[in-house]
């Protein structure tokens, strides 16, 4: 099973019948996209997504101009919302839940106070039901996932990890330095995550960022693709 988790970047705009083509291209079975917007082109992505056989979907009812995510999947599942998750960012996480697991997708605003994390350890952290937990956190660990120290909100992943949780990239790519995204001044930071259950960890498969698609300017984030062997 794939999973591809990608900051989209402010809706996708000019570049979204090329970001269709990645996704196609890849063919995950999950897409889980951040910075999705519900306006024309969110609807053409959605759209062209069912035409290849993407036929679950889930978006909050964001307006036009906010970032927000959205997942497609292949694969049958119910979809959940969380409007309670924060008071202002109650469109930022979406589930989707299968009958032995679950994918929640989320884009965390950056620098800005939130209760997202918090809200994901007491609700899906601490379930019986083993859970990927992935999107642009914009956040990491200081001077690991970036240079300096200037990521807020390392003290709640490293409290996930206290509840078993583990960082699939780094489970699978040990200590190497990759960066998902990049300031103007060249300054690289690791974004965007997966966090997956002890469960989940036993059939993981791969973990990687495709930092080609950045590097060509589809988005300014590198999608990030978590495979399972079996589920």
């Amino acid at each position: 099973m794939k999973v591809i988790a990608w900051n989209i970047r402010q809706g996708g705009g000019t570049r979204i019948n090329k970001i269709f083509e990645v996704l196609k291209n890849e063919n995950a079975h999950v897409i889980v996209l951040s910075e999705y917007r519900n306006n024309r082109n969110g609807a053409l992505l959605r759209n062209k997504l069912l035409s290849i056989g993407y036929r679950h979907q889930f978006v909050t009812s964001s307006s036009s101009n906010v970032n927000s995510v959205m997942i497609a999947s292949k694969l049958p599942g119910d979809g959940i919302l969380h409007p309670n998750a924060d008071p202002e960012y109650g469109d930022n996480i979406i589930e989707l839940r299968f009958p032995f697991f679950g994918v929640l997708g989320g884009y965390f605003p950056h620098k800005k106070k939130h209760i997202l994390f918090d809200y994901i350890h007491k609700t899906h952290i601490r379930s019986e039901l083993p859970y990927l937990i992935t999107g642009d956190f914009n956040s990491g660990k200081n001077f690991i996932d970036q240079r300096g120290n200037s990521f807020w909100y390392q003290e709640d992943l490293v409290r996930w990890e206290k509840c078993g949780y583990l960082d699939a990239f780094r489970l699978v790519r040990g200590d190497t330095k990759e960066y998902s995204w990049y300031s103007h001044q060249g300054n690289g930071f690791r974004y965007d995550h997966a966090y997956i259950s002890p469960l989940l960890s036993e059939i993981i498969a791969d973990c990687r960022y495709l930092h080609a698609y950045r590097e060509k300017k589809i988005s300014d984030h590198s999608p990030l693709v978590i495979s399972f062997n079996t589920l």
